[in-house]
């Protein structure tokens, strides 16, 4: 029930995120026929050139999802945060199954069927048009539905790079720890392969009934899937509307809300349409995106651009971190804008009844018994400059076996539920109050500070001068209590960022 009425309260967005997932779909499937058909075809003639291309898609399609994004965000023109970097992506994970069966498909004819159309005084194109293609498109058709059936899962992972699409509700239920928001996404995604490998088994079983497809009617068959592809294509990739300001944001609860604020604070204060782009990847994309004018601003912490993004040496001082990062962001035309009044700085968190049963208080308790422990911490504090292996050597930490690695979000439940013992989180999240957590004092002062600052383009603030006098308005308006509080509401009572966050603009009036 909790499902349904959260699909009926969001049905306009439900709508236009299946649309989103769909033209993701649709277009990177058409465009791999586009390719991966004459390509087929080429691969099918002499043999050892048609392995090599074959090998080179099959190599294509090991690639990571995650890692193929990563790889193409900050190349020139596929590139850059949205739905073209997904697309191609898309694309080149659908080739392999068209390419293969296209192969397979004009292999496997009947000898006697393409002797009788060369006995006719066939040309080699002829027979292919009028032959061989239309025998082998019942094979064609059984690629293309494995290829939009992957491709309708795979279209989900498009969501951490702002391309939209089901992901989005996938994404923002990791980040809330919600599975009714998770399944909200992922059912319909469900629903959507099946309805498309039914439409094309369908297909495919009328065309091994009727295998003579008159060319005319193939021709327009591929007339109407190039209008298609523009078509879709001219509208996934429109540009924004001039004087939108688009917003961006992480992958976790409080960026959602953050994000939010800002957005809905520039609507109010300047009256300029928002776009929002929330819920991407990580620092990186965040980061690359800013750079590329995918997006104009959103929050980062001084700490996490000190050393993750310029890779300096961690500081203890906060005043000098805010300095040192607003005169680096400056030298690539970024703003670094006031900071919003909190410092979010890592948590090293354990059970409650941990803490109290064996008087832990501090990191440096905690070390005596973290032999007997298991740790898990998220992908990014693993990897970066002030994370695991720096603490590690602070305090003297061993566990018994190597950290989990598993998403930040995740971690707490699995902290919550015995599956690990001690974790790295956000002291401002919601969370360590709902599931009863203890943070431990950083009573070494290892953690640099990580004030939250909203970071914008310096040419968008130059254009629209009454962002930045809204954004400025926030500055020390957010202390660590409202931020602790707003995120418990949308990880312990499972309310809306958006709600949440309109609660909070209203309230500064």
């Amino acid at each position: 029930m909790n499902l349904v009425r959260f699909w009926m309260s969001h049905a306009a967005e439900l709508r236009g995120l299946v649309l989103q997932h769909l033209m993701l779909v649709v277009v990177s499937t058409l465009a791999a026929m586009a390719i991966g058909i004459p390509a087929g075809i080429f691969a099918a003639r002499p043999p050892r050139l048609g392995r090599f291309v074959l090998v080179t898609a099959s190599a294509a399609q090991t690639v990571p999802s995650l890692a193929l994004l990563g790889f193409l965000l900050p190349l020139p023109f596929i590139g850059g945060v949205g739905p073209r970097t997904a697309l191609v992506a898309l694309s080149i994970y659908a080739l392999l199954p068209i390419m293969r069966t296209t192969v397979t498909g004009l292999r496997t004819l009947d000898p006697s069927v393409v002797e009788a159309g060369v006995a006719m005084g066939m040309t080699p194109r002829q027979l292919l048009r009028q032959i061989e293609l239309p025998l082998a498109l019942p094979a064609i058709v059984a690629g293309i539905r494995v290829a939009a059936v992957v491709g309708v899962g795979s279209a989900t992972i498009a969501a951490a790079i702002g391309a939209g699409g089901l992901g989005q509700y996938i994404y923002r239920g990791l980040s809330m720890v919600d599975s009714t928001v998770i399944l909200a996404g992922a059912i319909p995604a469900a629903l959507l392969a099946l309805i498309v490998d039914g439409s094309l088994l369908w297909l495919e079983r009328r065309l091994s009934a009727r295998r003579r497809v008159a060319s005319r009617r193939a021709a327009i068959v591929a007339a109407a899937s190039v209008a298609l592809i523009v078509l879709a294509g001219s509208a996934l990739w429109a540009t924004r509307a001039p004087g939108t300001i688009v917003v961006g944001s992480k992958n976790f609860t409080e960026q959602l809300i953050l994000g939010e604020i800002l957005a809905q604070t520039i609507e109010r204060e300047t009256g300029l349409p928002v776009q929002r782009r929330l819920n991407l990847g990580g620092t990186l994309i965040c980061d690359r995106a800013l750079v590329s004018g995918d997006i104009d601003v959103y929050v980062e912490y001084t700490g996490t651009a000190l050393t993750a993004i310029f890779h300096q040496a961690a500081a203890k001082d906060p005043g000098t971190v805010t300095d040192t990062v607003r005169d680096l962001y400056a030298r690539s035309g970024r703003t670094l804008l006031p900071p919003l009044g909190y410092d979010n700085t890592f948590a090293i968190l354990v059970r409650g009844d941990d803490a109290r049963t064996r008087g832990l208080r501090t990191i440096e308790d905690a070390a005596r018994v973290t032999p007997q422990w298991r740790a898990g911490f998220g992908y990014e504090f693993l990897e970066r400059p002030d994370g695991y292996s720096g603490l590690a050597k602070t305090y003297g930490l061993m566990f018994r076996a190597p950290p989990q690695v598993m998403d930040l979000t995740l971690s707490y439940r699995a902290l919550a539920s015995g599956q690990v013992d001690l974790i790295a989180g956000d002291a401002t999240a919601g969370l360590i109050k709902g599931l009863d957590l203890f943070q431990l004092e950083d009573n070494r002062r290892y953690f640099p500070p990580y004030d939250a600052v909203p970071v914008a383009r310096a040419a968008t603030l130059l254009r629209y001068p009454q962002v930045r006098k809204a954004l400025e308005g926030l500055a020390g308006r957010i202390t660590p209590d409202a931020m602790r509080e707003m995120n418990y509401a949308a990880d312990a009572e499972k309310q809306n960022p958006a709600d949440i966050a309109r609660r909070f603009v209203e309230q500064l009036r």
